[in-house]
């Protein structure tokens, strides 16, 4: 990748303006295959089909644009961009083990990612070991002759545990073992696996990405020679491509990525700040506030601090806790994040099973008004 300015990525990379009209937005080629004139062309597309568009499950001429740009700032060779968050975590892992291999996992990843290495990998002889992530001897414990993949998420997106990506990204490339990260919490604006030797990037670019609550979309980045192994197989068997209109849909929300998190940003450390000096707050899981355990690392490895964190409220009553979340105005109670709306989750909507405390809340600051935020937190917290 040449080094290019982030204006430039946003706003220009992969836009051949002149292949469409000279129009300023790329356009949505919303077809599902494309016609050869000649036989000698259609059997160069058979041979390369990443390279020559032939139907829109391989290539895509709106998902290229896009493509382009998301590989540029994750600063990898090649990006994939699928239907979900989900099924780029599953193509990742998939693509990397076989029957009798073994897994290390972060402790609390994404559900999907935990339900993929407990309940469907098991069926075909994958082991995965799950580890405390906050201590890089915890992987390298854990690793076995036959480990053949590391999975992180740094941070974790309800406890924000951080791992030492570069750590542990020396220890992988020393024994051959490929290293994965859901990077979705952070951006490819907030932070660069890639800088410390992680060979592949995942986003739900439902989140950051899309930005607006939207789009199901994931992303899959890596070196040329990894996207190419994928490519050539999970990718074009499983399906799980992204819609020409989903694609262009992302193309328009990077243009705003960057002010976007700036708001949310700005906006969570007033309001992580004004938390954590509350009496009916217990605690704040948010890395970049001096009270997080990993602070430093924080900011070692995470470019900005981004816009998610979660408390844990002084009271168990369940009735104060759930008198709490409802007298929120601003704040809907809904999964995902990074959208332009503020959302709460609240643990006592969990199922009992869920290992998390009752008085457990966590908060993804939108882009309203960071001082209507807190008055409406500050109006909430009266009621308990």
């Amino acid at each position: 990748m040449h080094l290019m300015d982030l204006s430039y990525i946003l706003n220009q990379l992969g836009e051949d303006r002149e292949h469409y009209y000279n129009a300023v937005s790329p356009p949505v080629i919303q077809t599902s295959n494309f016609a050869f004139k000649t036989v000698a062309e259609m059997q160069e597309a058979f041979t390369d089909e990443k390279k020559h568009r032939l139907y829109t499950r391989g290539n895509n001429p709106t998902t290229e644009i896009l493509c382009k740009k998301i590989a540029a700032l994750e600063g990898t060779e090649d990006c994939l961009v699928l239907s979900s968050g989900a099924s780029a975590i599953t193509l990742a892992v998939m693509s990397q083990v076989n029957a009798g291999d073994h897994i290390i996992c972060v402790n609390h990843p994404y559900s999907w990612a935990h339900h993929l290495m407990t309940k469907i990998l098991p069926r075909f002889n994958v082991e995965t070991t799950f580890v405390d992530g906050t201590d890089t001897d915890n992987f390298k414990a854990a690793i076995k002759s036959n480990t053949k993949l590391i999975y992180l998420e740094s941070p974790t997106t309800m406890y924000f545990e951080l791992q030492d990506l570069m750590e542990i990204g020396f220890v992988a490339k020393e024994l051959g073992i490929v290293t994965v990260i859901d990077n979705s919490y952070c951006s490819p604006l907030g932070q660069k696996p890639h800088e410390y030797g992680i060979d592949i990037i995942i986003h739900s670019a439902t989140k950051y990405i899309n930005g607006h609550s939207d789009v199901v979309a994931g992303v899959l980045c890596a070196s040329n020679d990894i996207i190419e192994k994928i490519y050539l197989s999970e990718f074009l068997n499983f399906g799980t491509v992204a819609a020409p209109w989903s694609s262009w849909l992302l193309l328009r929300a990077l243009r705003t990525l960057p002010i976007r998190i700036k708001q949310s940003s700005e906006s969570a450390q007033k309001i992580v700040e004004f938390l954590s000096n509350h009496p009916k707050v217990k605690r704040i899981y948010y890395p970049h506030h001096k009270s997080h355990s990993q602070y430093s690392l924080a900011l070692k490895q995470m470019k900005i601090p981004m816009g998610m964190f979660s408390i844990e409220l002084k009271t168990v009553d369940r009735e104060s806790i759930v008198r709490f979340c409802e007298a929120l105005k601003y704040f809907l109670m809904a999964v995902s994040w990074g959208g332009h709306e503020s959302l709460i989750i609240p643990a006592c909507a969990f199922k009992e099973d869920r290992e998390m405390p009752v008085n457990f809340i966590r908060f993804y600051i939108g882009l309203e008004e960071s001082d209507v935020l807190l008055q409406d937190i500050k109006q909430a917290l009266d009621k308990i």
